[in-house]
């Protein structure tokens, strides 16, 4: 039997959008299949999909059974929803490529051990188009949906006046076969997602309908966007991705960690997997002191333990100190180079010859010579009252002198102007 009732916790939670009647129903009933879909259009998922990724884990935990669905076929056309213009297609080789990345690390949230009874499964609708002809596809599944309910569908609606190919047209009824597949196939009764697919989904649902096919359950879930309307999931630097070589886990946990006050109760509820009430109450202290970011820093450890690991949040908190904190030499000095650009990522960089050092580089010449500041006048003020730190040591000797022993990494000085002015100097 299901374990918790998974509609009643998402609309806790503000999450939920749109559901098809008695899905609440089946849920509460037996342990049921659901599925979602992954677009393979890129080498690792970002922080965009964690709201579906989240749903397969918190269908899992209700006890039900998911199904992650990588559109290996879906893939090579593209959804049009929510897209303002067609995208390019990729080529076989990239999109398996893409799979194959996708999988590894779909496989840390949802459980596929055959030693639990409601194992995640894996599938890639690929499988089942690759041998269907064109023919075979407009008689058998085209002629169950008409042109008009197709047409009817806000993801052809809104690009009517751009254009759309035929090839995107057809999206919903490849998407709309999906499931039909697999609820005939291996009695996936749900399919979720976010609220724009749900005319995809409905589609879905009808041709199972049409095709007398077993029952059919959906719902969607909010499409997540910031207090400004901004959509959820961009940095500065663009996409924040789950694969620590795209993004560092310290750029992910501060990803989180410099989210606005406005956004930190809303994505709280949807990405933690606290419950409702203690979320709740952790708003309420938020609010009495906000300047402690105790929602931020909740959600960032979460979240950076669930995508990475606890030593990655041990260090993303410590490389935090870096910048942010009262952090030593010692630590700093604890960094390879890697880990020191990961944590000064977005922090100005000025660079300089070692030759310089070899008999001492004066630092007030350097500060000034480098733009640092802007004459070595203010440099000497700024010196003077001690407002100069050197790889985390104050500065106030204006006779003091740069040598490469000072280097961190054989390469680098971090100066720091004020409580949290900070510049990498790279000396080559």
């Amino acid at each position: 039997m299901p374990s918790m009732n998974l509609i009643a916790d998402l609309r806790d939670r503000n999450i939920l959008q749109d559901i098809i009647p008695g899905t609440e129903e089946q849920l509460l009933k037996e342990m049921t299949s659901g599925y979602i879909g992954f677009d393979p259009t890129a080498d690792s998922l970002h922080v965009g999909n964690l709201v579906p990724i989240t749903l397969l884990m918190r269908l899992q935990r209700a006890g039900h059974k998911p199904y992650a669905l990588l559109g290996g076929a879906t893939g090579m056309i593209g959804d049009p929803s929510g897209k303002s213009a067609e995208r390019n297609l990729l080529d076989l080789e990239t999109i398996q490529y893409n799979i194959d990345c996708q999988r590894k690390q779909l496989e840390k949230f949802i459980n596929f051990s055959d030693s639990v009874p409601n194992a995640a499964v894996l599938v890639n609708n690929y499988d089942w188009f690759k041998d269907l002809s064109f023919l075979g596809f407009i008689r058998d599944i085209g002629k169950h949906i008409n042109v008009s309910y197709m047409m009817a569908k806000d993801s052809v609606q809104n690009r009517l006046e751009t254009g759309m190919s035929f090839t995107e047209f057809t999206y919903q009824l490849i998407q709309g076969y999906d499931f039909y597949h697999l609820n005939k196939t291996a009695n996936v009764l749900l399919q979720m997602g976010g609220s724009d697919q749900w005319g995809n989904i409905t589609t879905g649902t009808e041709l199972i309908r049409r095709k007398g096919g077993n029952d059919a359950f959906a719902f969607t879930c909010k499409l997540i966007t910031k207090a400004d309307g901004s959509k959820f999931g961009k940095s500065e630097s663009g996409n924040v991705w789950l694969d620590r070589e795209k993004t560092s886990p310290y750029q992910f946990y501060q990803f989180w960690m410099k989210m606005a006050d406005a956004d930190a109760a809303k994505m709280s509820l949807v990405f933690s997997f606290r419950p409702v009430d203690e979320i709740k109450a952790l708003i309420t202290e938020h609010e009495a002191a906000p300047h402690l970011r105790k929602l931020q820093k909740a959600l960032a450890e979460e979240l950076t333990i669930m995508v990475h690991s606890e030593e990655d949040l041990a260090f993303a908190k410590q490389a935090s100190e870096i910048l942010f904190g009262q952090s030593s030499v010692e630590v700093l000095r604890s960094l390879n180079e890697k880990q020191l650009l990961e944590v000064m990522d977005g922090v100005p960089q000025v660079t300089g010859s070692k030759s310089t050092l070899a008999s001492g580089l004066d630092i007030i010449t350097f500060l000034a010579e480098s733009g640092i500041f802007t004459s070595k006048g203010e440099a000497k003020k700024m010196l003077q009252n001690g407002g100069v730190s050197i790889n985390k040591e104050k500065v106030t000797d204006l006779a003091f002198q740069l040598k490469e022993e000072h280097l961190l990494n054989g390469q680098y000085l971090l100066i720091q102007r004020g409580k949290s002015n900070y510049t990498l100097a790279r000396f080559s």
